[in-house]
């Protein structure tokens, strides 16, 4: 650990980071069960037309009886897009993005009702020399997910990337690596609403695949996700509940001096939080209109961070990866482990690619169960690598 990080004049000043790790960290608490909207909202959201999450009649004649949430409405019903063990302590004139997750899912559905209570704690952090930022911080943090009948759900790490706006800014690295926004032709989009389509269909029914059956070198049907606008990146931003006004309130674990809760983690000046204003007027706090996600659905403030565009979320291509890997497992399987390195953002324009093998099989795994491993790349047109996912699935028979 280090104290102060400096190349040359640039400074990134983590005094107020060391003594923070390891230790457990508050965050936000929804106040309201989870309800069949905040289902369909969420998976509308990911565009994760499965539908076991949306479809009444369908899920109703289901083993589950009824609606029952995606694996990935965890972090939706978390508070700060899952990353808030993560991000903790005060770094002047830092912004943050989404380094990675990786999850583990222990079989306990989430249905209409439910309550998804957190236990966050400061895991580590790292700094590192980038070509993006210089000096930037690699920040991790865990989160156990329980339900109200203090069930274990989920257990989620979290990766954040903190680096000084102003340097990304003045590097600019995304300026200089991106086009002009993509402006897809008809015959193109039609080829992508095929492939979307395609998917849709590949297991609508939601039959799992025999664990006996599959083998090692074969791949996942292919998916596509866009292409991303700013009509899309508000509505996942929305389907993150906390980000709804009045939803949340904040939660501090019992004795623990000094537990970071809503302190101020050092926003570049236009990017904070307005906590005081936002008692009379809650868009002060929306995240939108003021606050740090400005950059996702503004250009200019994207520049900013030096993100150049308009650009999509970590979490949610977190979820896209479960959610994918949901779909073909079907509803006797289960997700149980994704690790997801995130390589770069999906930007306004682009679509996203999905391409997956399958890589091992473990009869008899630690999980007590049969496992298959997958490699899943997410990757854009140009196919430039998004996120690279490994995951273990459990299927049946």
């Amino acid at each position: 650990m280090a104290t102060n990080t400096r190349t040359a004049d640039i400074e990134l000043d983590l005094t107020d980071v060391d003594h923070r790790v390891g230790k457990p960290v508050g965050g936000g608490q929804l106040w309201d069960p989870c309800s069949t909207s905040d289902i369909r909202r969420w998976v509308m959201a990911m565009d994760y037309p499965n539908p076991l999450h949306w479809d009444h009649e369908f899920a109703g004649n289901s083993r589950y009886g009824g609606l029952v949430a995606p694996q990935s409405i965890a972090v939706a019903l978390d508070y700060g897009h899952g990353a808030q063990p993560a991000c903790v302590g005060r770094i002047p004139g830092s912004h943050l993005i989404f380094g990675g997750e990786e999850w583990w899912f222990y079989g306990a559905a989430v249905r209409p009702g439910d309550t998804l209570f957190q236990e966050r704690r400061f895991h580590d952090y790292s700094v590192a020399e980038t070509k993006f930022a210089g000096p930037t911080m690699f920040s991790r943090g865990d989160t156990t997910h329980r339900n109200q009948h203090g069930v274990l759900v989920a257990r989620e790490r979290s990766t954040a990337i903190r680096y000084l706006a102003a340097e990304a800014t003045k590097r600019g690295m995304y300026n200089n690596q991106l086009g002009a926004v993509k402006r897809w032709t008809q015959d193109e989009l039609v080829d992508v609403n095929r492939l979307r389509h395609e998917w849709i269909l590949s297991n609508r029914d939601g039959t799992s695949p025999c664990f006996d059956e599959v083998k090692v070198g074969d791949r996942l049907p292919r998916r596509v996700i866009g292409p991303h606008s700013i009509a899309s990146f508000t509505t996942e931003y929305r389907a993150f509940l906390f980000n709804i006004w009045g939803t949340f309130g904040w939660t501090a674990p019992e004795g623990i001096d000094d537990p970071w809760i809503n302190q101020d983690p050092g926003w570049t000046d236009g990017f904070g939080f307005d906590e005081e204003g936002a008692r009379i007027d809650p868009r002060k706090r929306d995240g939108l209109y003021v606050g740090p996600s400005r950059g996702h659905i503004d250009a200019d403030k994207a520049g900013e961070v030096g993100m150049a565009r308009a650009y999509g979320y970590g979490a949610t291509m977190g979820a896209w990866c479960t959610d994918y890997l949901a779909y073909w497992a079907g509803n006797d399987g289960l997700v149980r482990h994704t690790k997801a390195d995130f390589r770069g953002p999906a930007f306004e324009g682009d679509v996203t690619y999905f391409d997956a093998e399958i890589i091992g099989k473990e009869p008899d795994s630690a999980w007590g169960v049969p496992l298959v491993q997958v490699r899943l790349k997410l990757t854009n047109q140009d196919d430039t690598t998004l996120v690279a996912c490994t995951a273990e699935i459990e299927l049946p028979c």
